[in-house]
């Protein structure tokens, strides 16, 4: 990818992960694009944990959805959008758009947390 791609989908992985932190009850999901972000992000194992650490006050988890799995119903990505800017970020649409209506997330709803943490 571009390094100005890369920059930009960074940048928009990063304002999703601070608002789903900001907002624990409120169901999100990244679009395929900003996943992609979270994903390398989660990699970088010691940068992740300490932004979660400054963001969150806690590790926030990533799970994919895997094949073969029933996942919950993902949240719209309008609703993850709204949910974004009202935190104050700017939105790349271009990394937001769904292609085929069906682009939500290959991850479980809210994606930051475990379903099975019970947090």
């Amino acid at each position: 990818m571009e390094r100005d791609l890369a920059e930009r989908v960074f940048g928009q992985a990063v304002a999703y992960l601070v608002t789903s932190a900001e907002r624990p009850g409120t169901r999100m999901g990244p679009s395929r694009a900003v996943d992609r972000g979270v994903h390398s992000f989660v990699l970088d194992s010691i940068n992740y944990t300490a932004f979660c650490d400054q963001h969150a006050g806690r590790y926030l988890h990533h799970v994919p959805h895997l094949p073969g799995q029933v996942a919950q119903e993902p949240p719209a990505l309008r609703d993850t959008v709204e949910a974004i800017r009202a935190s104050g970020f700017r939105i790349d649409p271009e990394l937001w758009a769904m292609k085929d209506g069906t682009d939500c997330s290959q991850c479980h709803s809210g994606c930051t947390d475990s379903p099975n943490s019970g947090k």
